[in-house]
């Protein structure tokens, strides 16, 4: 398990064991990838960001990862992995996130993309991405660090769902 503070000072741990935090978590964020690029979206008040979100009632995590990719971006899912669970401990609240790595089959125009002005895809991340005002928050702790570490080593295989 890691534990660091992220963008805002709050305290983030970071498993990439099975469901360490919450069995059924409300929020998910999902790392995307079609065609060799990296698959985001740009959220119309934070930044550029993977896609995410809260669970809807009477909806698994994974049903919403799937329905996060789609309409904040048009992706539809191929595969999709579960990487690990986060924690944060704010000021207020608390949050447990899934975090899931998709492989995208298509990109398909949505006449609406929600609360994002739709998809954006990048050949590389930046490794400015801590100081990129372009980012949003969501990106710029360890989460997305060592989740894309935990993604380049293969070890997400071992857990398809």
């Amino acid at each position: 398990m890691k534990t660091f503070n992220d963008y805002y000072n709050n305290e983030v741990k970071l498993s990439f064991s099975d469901h360490p935090f919450e069995q059924y978590p409300k929020h998910v964020w999902v790392i995307c990838r079609y065609h060799s690029k990296w698959l985001l979206t740009k959220h119309l008040e934070r930044g550029l960001e993977f896609p995410g979100g809260k669970v809807e009632k009477n909806e698994t995590p994974k049903e919403a990862a799937i329905r996060e990719v789609n309409e904040e971006t048009g992706g539809e899912v191929e595969s999709l992995y579960y990487i690990g669970q986060y924690f944060v401990t704010g000021r207020y609240d608390q949050i447990a996130k899934n975090i899931y790595f998709a492989e995208i089959a298509t990109l398909k125009k949505r006449s609406t993309y929600l609360e994002t002005a739709g998809p954006v895809l990048l050949d590389e991340l930046p490794c400015n991405i801590r100081s990129n005002e372009a980012f949003s928050f969501i990106m710029k702790d360890d989460v997305l660090t060592y989740s894309l570490r935990y993604i380049k080593s293969d070890s997400y295989i071992a857990n398809p769902i």
